[in-house]
């Protein structure tokens, strides 16, 4: 029996956004609950409601730049950076530059829509 997995077909989440997310590990590759584990690459100008999940989420920005408001609070990251955001807290995620940002998002447990809890 193997103790590992290989993952190279990533389940690519559909979007009407223009948000493109494959999801390596996690509920919608192969229903793993637990964790998730997702590359990421938000277009410019793009953003998403604000959310309170009830998960932690881990982003590690490979390329461009990425907007966080936490709590009121807002923060950017560039490339090379990276963060953790503790489960229901407040925030909204968003890229409003000029370039594309690619990210690494890593959400304990997996994230579901149905812990995302957008506005």
């Amino acid at each position: 029996m193997k103790k590992y997995t290989l993952q190279k077909n990533p389940f690519k989440v559909p979007t009407t956004d223009g948000k493109l997310i494959e999801e390596y590990f996690g509920n919608a590759t192969n229903t793993q609950s637990d964790l998730s584990i997702a590359h990421m690459v938000a277009p410019p100008k793009w953003k998403e409601p604000f959310q309170t999940p009830k998960f932690s989420e881990y982003t590690y920005i490979i390329k461009g730049k990425k907007q966080f408001i936490i709590d009121g609070e807002t923060i950017i990251l560039k490339a090379g950076e990276a963060i953790k955001i503790e489960k229901e807290v407040r925030v909204q995620y968003s890229n409003p530059f000029d370039e594309e940002c690619e990210y690494i998002a890593i959400c304990l447990p997996a994230f579901s829509m149905d812990l995302v809890n957008r506005e």
